[in-house]
């Protein structure tokens, strides 16, 4: 299955969550992400169909391997191209909203460009 940025987008929601929680549930997206809970909803049954997340009786979610390696690398994308921005001297809100619309859309080759430099510039 071919995630669609949107399904990245809920993934390292429940990347980003589970670090200050342990356990993660639907209603915490919604109020992460600002989504109502139809959104999250249909998107979590998506993600579950398409093995990306489980959820127990109790609604609590657990990132599956595939999910978790899918949330990482957009978690270090978005990490990576925030601090890029902030390094050219845009103010850390501004590159964070950039950071998770570029982190859908970029590709390895420009990431790793990215990353490159900025180990020069450390």
């Amino acid at each position: 299955m071919h995630l669609q940025e949107s399904g990245e987008m809920y993934l390292e929601s429940i990347l980003v969550l589970s670090k200050n929680s342990s356990s993660v549930r639907a209603i915490d997206i919604c109020e992460y992400l600002g989504y109502s809970k139809p959104s999250v909803s249909r998107a979590l049954g998506l993600l579950r169909e398409g093995g990306y997340v489980v959820a127990d009786k109790h609604g609590f979610l657990t990132l599956t391997d595939e999910g978790r390696a899918v949330a990482e690398k957009i978690y270090d994308r978005h990490t990576e191209i925030s601090a890029f921005l902030v390094n050219l001297g845009v103010s850390a809100d501004v590159a964070a909203e950039d950071a998770c619309k570029i982190e859908h859309v970029i590709s390895d080759e420009s990431l790793e460009a990215i990353k490159n430099y900025m180990k020069g510039k450390n």
